[in-house]
């Protein structure tokens, strides 16, 4: 499965070209989400009434969150010694959910690619 970042969703829904390959993945029933992500994105889709595409996100599969708080300060301290720097802590919880469930991650956020290599998880590229 493949989780998909808030920021491939935004791009997406914006009709950005390189994340065209989202309708092939999603033919294929192979994405999630967790409650992070949906919590970046429907405030926004909420106070535009689009309601079918509140639908539709929330029928993709949810993955569940179980945030380890000694296991976010190991990685933002590997992250700092390293300097991967301006990491936030929702995106370490995004990086955790991902290794916990043995994910790929679908991200246009660079610092994922900085921090997939440090921590050893996969992101799916386009």
């Amino acid at each position: 499965m493949i989780l998909v970042d808030s920021s491939v969703w935004i791009e997406y829904f914006k009709g950005n070209d390189k994340t065209l390959v989202l309708n092939t993945l999603i033919d294929h029933n192979t994405i999630c989400v967790n409650d992070l992500i949906l919590a970046e994105l429907l405030p926004s889709i909420n106070q535009r009434k689009e309601i079918e595409l509140k639908e539709l996100l929330l029928t993709i599969t949810k993955i569940p969150l179980n945030i380890n708080w000694n296991t976010i300060i190991y990685m933002q301290t590997q992250n700092l010694k390293n300097g991967i720097n301006k990491v936030g802590i929702a995106d370490l919880v995004i990086a955790q959910n991902v290794i916990d469930n043995n994910l790929e991650l679908y991200s246009l956020d660079h610092h994922f690619e900085l921090m997939s290599e440090l921590h050893g998880f996969r992101l799916f590229y386009s």
